[in-house]
């Protein structure tokens, strides 16, 4: 039997620079990495491709606000800005990893599962809004959607006003069987993206609600690997390595380190909330549920990793030497 990895890509990696964030500029970053993904799967790897979406709703959140105040259009709700990113973002992918394929002459099907995550409508997280998206408000548009759309806003960093939304641990992925059943007939399967469309049960009416939320993309991707049992997760991120002291002239990178020595550096605050944290903490969880190992590179390096030559390894207590 194959060797299944979840891969995670960042949706900062689709934009290299201001200067290149259009949709086009977007798929060209996308083909770059779909190359990378591509020579893992020649390598007998079956892979499940996640991915964050943070700029991209951002952009669909600016359009929204900008249709309303100029043609007076209904705004996107957050949770169908999450499915409008997952078909979008899933449309490159395929795209360039398919077409990635046809070059190589291999005959390999890609699938893009639009994925629900269920949430815990009772998670501290809904009494504490802290994710801040969408555009800069004057604290007087700000208080004004407060009142007249139920919105939490907050100030942020001198910068301006802003909305923010729940960030809510993810429970369970409702299309799971659906990914895991392709997977494992072969498919590349891109699910998950931007760490799910964030749902809850309404319980009195039998049914699955939408809510408006973020759910943090490595969470949830590590949820996956889990329940999946994959033989790897993957987070692949803008930097070769994790370092401790990142930034300093004492940095030091990390080849391969156990699980109670991410937990020992994390605890000494060598990972930033807003980046390596929860990539950490994601990779530290899927350990914990009984995972082999995880690995954190950037994609053009994930073929040298995967070979032990670079990259950081994320292993149990007592674990031998990776060899994939």
């Amino acid at each position: 039997m194959s060797k299944v990895a979840v891969v995670a890509v960042g949706g900062n990696s689709l934009i290299k620079d201001k200067e290149h964030q259009t949709v086009p500029d977007q798929y060209m970053a996308a083909v770059e990495t779909m190359k990378h993904i591509a020579d893992m799967i020649e390598k007998g790897w079956d892979v499940v491709i996640t991915h964050g979406n943070g700029p991209q709703v951002g952009f669909i959140l600016l359009r929204s606000e900008a249709g309303k105040k100029v043609f007076g259009l209904h705004t996107v709700p957050l949770d169908s800005c999450g499915a409008d990113t997952q078909g979008a973002i899933g449309y490159n992918f395929q795209q360039a990893l398919s077409n990635e394929f046809r070059r190589r002459g291999k005959d390999k099907k890609v699938v893009t599962v639009i994925t629900r995550v269920l949430v815990d409508i009772n998670d501290p997280a809904f009494k504490n809004p802290t994710k801040p998206i969408g555009p800069f408000l004057t604290k007087e548009e700000a208080l004004e959607r407060k009142e007249k759309e139920g919105w939490n806003v907050m100030e942020d960093a001198g910068r301006g006003w802003r909305r923010v939304v729940p960030s809510p641990d993810p429970k369970a992925i409702l299309e799971q069987d659906a990914i895991e059943k392709l997977v494992r007939d072969g498919f590349v399967v891109i699910g998950v993206g931007g760490g799910g469309i964030p749902v809850y049960e309404v319980k009195e009416k039998n049914i699955i609600k939408g809510c408006a939320a973020v759910i943090d993309k490595d969470f949830a991707s590590s949820l996956l690997a889990s329940n999946i049992k994959a033989d790897l997760f993957l987070i692949s991120t803008a930097v070769p390595k994790v370092y401790l002291n990142f930034g300093k002239p004492d940095e030091k990178p990390l080849d391969r380190i156990t699980v109670s020595e991410a937990k020992k550096y994390k605890e000494e605050g060598h990972f930033a909330k807003g980046s390596m944290l929860p990539k950490i903490e994601a990779c530290i969880r899927y350990l914990e549920k009984g995972g082999k190992q995880a690995l954190i590179t950037c994609p053009e390096k994930i073929g040298e990793a995967l070979e032990g030559k670079t990259g950081t390894w994320i292993v149990p207590e007592n674990s031998p030497s990776a060899n994939f």
